[in-house]
């Protein structure tokens, strides 16, 4: 077992069998009147190794719940954890250096940098985390996630779906112990969504990589473990492998006020 594998078994054994808790997580953007309460009181466990998908109407409060979660945003109240650390009110330079060590993030825009290749792009995670860029790591992850032909190439050249893939590899290249995806599939066609969602799937199964997206779209939740309803900021449902027309129907129901928050 290697020095990575160690830390990760003492973090999971510190943590229990949660990847990531949120307790009373509240969010308010501005103050008086005037004021966005965009989380109202979140209660969460997302056990490691899962698939979570969150979902619900516009504005329900979807991607701040992710942001907080991921430790890209502070709680207005309320505290997050991750690995069994609390990071509410950890220094910015230390959860800096936890996000680029132990998480993985893949959003809408692709964020790659044109000026180096897709090897170069998805080798910078690598950097930035403090270590070595393992040419033979960051090949495998790219082979595992179907660009082991295009290392060389500009992320200009690719389709959008193929772009996709490399923030993918980027995400997993540092062996994450959470990748936090924010509308992956977004502008994507059916079959580059579908790849997109089957990586993902992939790192949950047959890595261990605890997964939590946030999306719009029924059909990509409905490739999660569990998913998650947020209506008004707060969590109002839950579903075990739903279908997508289930999510669909859900997701329509909750259009209107929110109901009663429920614990996840």
């Amino acid at each position: 077992m290697g020095q990575r594998d160690e830390d990760r078994d003492g973090r999971q054994q510190k943590s229990g069998t949660c990847a990531v808790e949120l307790r009373g997580v509240r969010r308010r953007y501005g103050g008086g009147a005037g004021a966005v309460h965009a989380l109202r009181g979140i209660d969460l466990d997302l056990p490691h190794g899962g698939f979570t998908a969150v979902t619900g109407p516009a504005g329900s409060g979807k991607s701040t719940l992710l942001r907080c979660a991921a430790g890209l945003d502070r709680p207005t109240g309320g505290t997050v954890r991750i690995g069994g650390t609390d990071v509410t009110r950890m220094r910015a330079d230390r959860l800096t250096a936890l996000r680029r060590e132990r998480l993985g993030f893949v959003f809408q825009a692709f964020s790659l940098l044109p000026s180096l290749t897709v090897e170069e792009n998805v080798a910078l995670s690598l950097r930035l985390a403090g270590r070595c860029a393992d040419r033979r790591r960051t090949a495998e992850v790219l082979a595992r996630v179907g660009l082991g032909g295009h290392a060389g190439q500009r992320p200009g050249r690719l389709s959008g779906g193929r772009q996709r893939r490399v923030a993918v590899a980027r995400a997993l290249v540092t062996g994450p112990d959470v990748v936090f995806a924010d509308e992956p599939t977004g502008a994507l066609g059916a079959a580059a969504a579908a790849g997109i969602l089957g990586l993902l799937r992939d790192a949950a199964d047959g890595l261990g990589t605890t997964v939590v997206m946030v999306t719009r779209d029924p059909v990509a939740a409905s490739w999660a473990d569990r998913v998650l309803f947020l209506a008004g900021g707060v969590l109002v449902d839950g579903l075990e492998r739903p279908s997508p027309e289930r999510v669909a129907a859900r997701t329509a129901a909750l259009a209107g006020p929110p109901r009663r928050a429920v614990a996840a």
